[in-house]
């Protein structure tokens, strides 16, 4: 006869009696067990000094926006139209057409003057509150690893994503949502390794939603046949056993992630599908961020963050939707209107409901384009030089930082690497870049690998 565990012989003894009578003795215990703030993972914990920001929300523009027709103008690009990059001294990596200038008119904004394109209208009309960084440079001109290096600070996808590291680190406010929301429809290129927590606890990983119905955001949290108080009863039993059976395998992380993972699900029942029901917000909202799916993700992500929620990362579309090869007037213009109206949005949301100066807000893609043409009027990938922008969260609004040369293709001036950019988000966080480790496999690791400096230039 093949032996059995206790559990067993209570569960098969009696038509299962033992079993509710183990029930009854727990039940103390199981209160104790179950996780609390007092021992969960996500609960807040005290960063290495004083932050400036408390949340983060990152607009990712993934498939690469071009520079030089978005926050960095070039006029020697214009006078330089149709000529070839390498009689210049500026080749592509690639082989690419002429030089290719902007389709689009730049118009100096705000008080600050700095020049923004046409197709940006409304983020234009917000300029004194975004620094532009024009000097960021990546490692490789491919999708796969650009978009690895910006969201988990390394080019192989097998490293914690920027959420993780900062649930990790800081914790969450609030216990009853995820600390670390991805909102895209679809997947990209790389797919959820770009929210991974790789080795971090399992608790850390991002939640990817790729449904904005508050009724379907989330697959499978509502138990339809039995209520709260029941399903409460039923999860402090499963969290007494879960104890138990993890107390003989310590260190086991999967089984650490799935009790917590349990307990998120249960109290998210009702909160989540609040926090996702955009249709609460007022009407001169709604109408304020626009319609579709972008527009909704980025009124949630102010729902989130005003809840508590850590990091919100909001992907412009499922693929490489940016990657504007053939078309850059038509493909760049089109996007930009589907997005120009919901970012200011949140920008003049955040700042009504008090909320920017704690939360850092990063617009940007992997890397940038090539300032001369693929085909007719396309553009290449280009990781030398490209821009992103911040805004609140400690930053200094109504200004530029570093540059490119003159025709808009390398980091020329003040050059700002993805782990320079991680480190003074980090540290804006309130948490120590170098600090912020995870012994694995014989080695600390760090979002920062063992690079990064912080741009304190663009710091209040």
């Amino acid at each position: 006869m093949l032996p059995i565990s206790r559990r067993d012989m209570l569960t098969r003894s009696g038509t299962g009696l033992g079993m509710l009578g183990l029930a009854g003795l727990l039940a103390d215990e199981a209160k104790a067990v179950a996780p609390s703030v007092a021992n969960n993972p996500l609960a807040p914990k005290v960063a290495h000094y004083p932050a400036k920001a408390k949340h983060i929300i990152h607009l990712f523009m993934n498939g690469g926006p071009s520079q030089v027709d978005t926050f960095d103008p070039k006029p020697e690009l214009t006078k330089q139209h149709g000529k070839q990059a390498g009689t210049l001294g500026k080749s592509t990596e690639r082989k690419t057409g002429p030089l290719y200038k902007s389709p689009f008119e730049f118009h100096k904004c705000g008080k600050s003057g700095i020049e923004v394109s046409e197709i940006f209208p409304e983020i234009g009309k917000c300029i004194d509150d975004i620094c532009v960084i024009r000097s960021m440079h990546t490692n490789i001109p491919n999708h796969e690893p650009g978009l690895l290096l910006m969201t988990c600070g390394n080019t192989q996808a097998i490293r914690p994503s920027m959420g993780s590291w900062l649930t990790y680190g800081l914790g969450t406010e609030n216990q009853n949502l995820p600390g670390f929301v991805v909102m895209c429809p679809g997947k990209p290129v790389v797919g959820p390794a770009l929210w991974s927590n790789s080795f971090l606890p399992g608790v850390f990983q991002g939640c990817h939603i790729s449904n904005l119905d508050p009724k379907k955001v989330i697959d499978h949290i509502r138990n339809a046949n039995v209520g709260a108080t029941t399903q409460r009863e039923q999860l402090d039993l499963l969290n007494a056993l879960n104890g138990m059976h993890k107390d003989k395998r310590a260190g086991d992380d999967q089984l650490e992630a799935r009790i917590q993972s349990l307990e998120i699900a249960y109290r998210m029942q009702t909160e989540a599908q609040d926090a996702f029901d955009v249709n609460k917000e007022p009407l001169k909202v709604r109408e304020m961020y626009g319609k579709g799916y972008f527009a909704d993700a980025c009124l949630t992500a102010r729902r989130l963050v005003e809840r508590g929620v850590r990091m919100v990362q909001v992907f412009y579309g499922g693929g490489q939707p940016w990657d504007d090869h053939g078309d850059i007037e038509k493909g760049h213009r089109n996007k930009a209107k589907d997005s120009d109206k919901a970012i200011a949005a949140l920008l003049r949301d955040l700042k009504q409901q008090g909320l920017l100066d704690e939360t850092l807000v990063l617009w940007g893609g992997e890397f940038g384009r090539t300032q001369t043409s693929e085909g007719q009027n396309g553009r290449d990938h280009n990781n030398h030089g490209f821009c992103v922008w911040l805004a609140g969260g400690g930053v200094k609004g109504g200004m530029t930082y570093g540059s490119t040369d003159e025709f808009g293709f390398a980091a020329a001036e003040n050059k700002v690497h993805i782990h320079d950019l991680h480190a003074t988000m980090l540290h804006l966080m309130g948490l120590d870049h170098e600090k912020l480790t995870y012994r694995y496999s014989g080695r600390d690791f760090r979002l920062t690998d063992v690079a990064g400096t912080i741009v304190k230039d663009i710091l209040k």
